[in-house]
């Protein structure tokens, strides 16, 4: 399946929407039980955007959006500052086809490329699918939450997984630069 990847706008929202919505309505990458409306997707989008986390889409040949990706802060707390959250939504007929990869790919470049020096991912319902992709990326086990969502009827477990990004632990990152900024006050 031939996709291009590019960086997303508020014009993507309502596809955006569309991807997510199937997501809470049928799976278990995320744990939200209510579609979010518009609304509060656009909230969600430009409080990403605003901080300069990356948001990414993947458009196939006809230019519909049928993934998307992002970095959001892990926690809140200032001294989390260089450590960044991955979540990648796939469209079903995305699924499979190596678009989740690279959207991943790509927002790990990203963020390497902005100063971040850890990237995790909580991978909601200990999906296998996401778990091999993030592998295939250099992803490591952290370890698994049991029960920690209840969705469908049933307990699910999320698996924490991680990645160093650029220096990693080698180095001490710089003072007063992005990321360093994301939390001063």
């Amino acid at each position: 399946m031939p996709f291009t990847l590019r960086d997303a706008t508020l014009a993507d929202i309502p596809a955006i929407m569309d991807i997510y919505s199937e997501s809470v309505r049928n799976g278990v990458a995320t744990y939200e039980i209510a579609i979010p409306d518009q609304a509060e997707m656009t909230t969600r989008f430009s409080t990403i955007t605003g901080n300069s986390y990356p948001y990414i889409v993947t458009e196939d040949t006809d230019g519909t959006v049928i993934g998307y990706a992002y970095a959001s802060a892990f926690r809140t707390r200032s001294a989390y500052r260089f450590l960044v959250e991955d979540s990648i939504y796939l469209a079903p007929q995305a699924r499979g086809q190596g678009v989740g990869k690279a959207l991943l790919t790509e927002l790990i470049a990203r963020c390497t490329d902005l100063g971040f020096r850890q990237m995790v991912a909580v991978i909601g319902g200990a999906h296998p699918a996401s778990i091999a992709v993030h592998r295939s990326t250099g992803f490591v086990d952290c370890g698994t939450m049991k029960g920690s969502g209840f969705k469908f009827g049933r307990w699910l477990d999320t698996t924490f997984m991680q990645l160093a990004l650029g220096d990693g632990l080698e180095t001490v990152p710089a003072d007063g630069v992005y990321p360093d900024t994301l939390y001063a006050g």
